[in-house]
């Protein structure tokens, strides 16, 4: 017997007292899987059940989801951000019915081939549906990990990855990898938290390097934060018909990629509203009527900070619209995906 067993028995015996009865638990097939561990990427469990029930409801096998297209994945998505994300997802669904003849591949080396299928994705999948001998190593289980054993190594550095990617290893109780997997991501995300943790309902409490010593709050570390930048969005809100309202598709590799959004004009800092009178014409021609605005909270994004306004504006008699511009009337917006940050101020209309 390992001597580092007791990790997984601890574990093991918490873990089938307190997991949550997850959807994606009870029938885990690699479909519903993985289509979890993508949702689970971008939110909290709580909101990421209902969008993974979504899916489901609307795609419920991997070859329905494969026969989508890209805008009604990416409006399935909405909310949840990181929309790259989305679009790799029907990619890899794709791919699984093309070169899989529909089923997953049991091993990691292989499903790491798929579009957006990353080392931990391709380990949840390996273990929770395979049973192959595979660790994962997310957040919860570098926080556990870091606690339990005292490790002050920073997580965001290759030797940090590497140091912990080879402990989560050296602990997996092979015999039950899947489960091993769940309880420890289980145990970060409902005891061993990031902020008022509680110790004493974790079953690894007597062995915790970082409670002795009184570190749970320092642990883990990190290198540092991750630079932002601002951006200004100055978006144009024009009727073109009554009742219907203009939006055009963001075709360049940037933030939001494929999602509509209001005709942009960006800035590189704030626009009073004069000066974005003379920025309208200096990109639209002259004579626009400016009538209103609306200032959006700012959004924040992982590495930026958007500033957007919506500016009310009326086009000159006579102006014709962009060929990339749609107008769209206000019963079809369901159908198009848009960021939060638009979907926001459509709530405020």
């Amino acid at each position: 017997m390992s001597s580092r067993s007791w990790f997984s028995s601890a574990l093991a015996r918490w873990y089938r007292s307190n997991r949550r009865p997850l959807p994606w638990r009870t029938d885990p097939s690699p479909y519903h899987v993985w289509l979890s561990e993508v949702i689970l990427q971008q939110t909290r469990v709580d909101q990421g059940t209902a969008y993974w029930q979504r899916f489901v409801a609307r795609w419920p096998t991997l070859s329905h989801l494969a026969s989508a297209t890209e805008d009604e994945v990416l409006k399935e998505w909405q909310g949840l951000g990181y929309y790259s994300r989305a679009r790799n997802l029907l990619t890899a669904a794709r791919q699984v019915m093309d070169r899989h003849a529909g089923r997953f591949p049991d091993d990691h080396a292989t499903l790491s081939t798929l579009k957006g299928v990353g080392d931990y994705t391709a380990a949840a999948i390996a273990s929770i549906c395979f049973g192959r001998p595979e660790a994962v190593v997310d957040g919860n289980v570098y926080r556990v990990l870091a606690r339990v054993f005292g490790i002050h190594t920073p997580i965001d550095s290759t030797q940090g990855r590497r140091e912990f990617k080879a402990l989560a290893s050296a602990l997996l109780d092979r015999g039950c990898p899947g489960e091993h997997n769940q309880a420890v991501m289980e145990l970060g995300a409902l005891v061993c938290t990031p902020l008022r943790p509680r110790c004493e309902a974790c079953p690894l409490e007597d062995r915790c390097v970082a409670r002795a010593a009184g570190t749970i709050t320092l642990l883990p570390t990190k290198q540092g934060r991750t630079k932002t930048r601002d951006r200004w969005f100055n978006y144009l809100h024009l009727e073109a018909a009554p009742g219907c309202l203009t939006l055009q598709q963001r075709t360049a590799k940037d933030i939001w990629q494929g999602l509509y959004e209001p005709p942009l004009i960006e800035s590189a800092g704030p626009l009073d509203e004069h000066a974005f009178a003379e920025q309208l014409a200096n990109t639209h021609g002259a004579r626009w009527r400016l009538t209103g605005w609306w200032v959006a909270p700012r959004h924040v994004l992982s590495h930026q900070v958007i500033h957007a306004t919506f500016w009310t504006v009326a086009p000159p008699s006579g102006y014709t619209m962009p060929p990339e511009w749609t107008a769209i009337a206000g019963d079809d917006l369901e159908r198009y995906a848009v960021p939060r940050l638009v979907e926001r101020w459509l709530e405020e209309l």
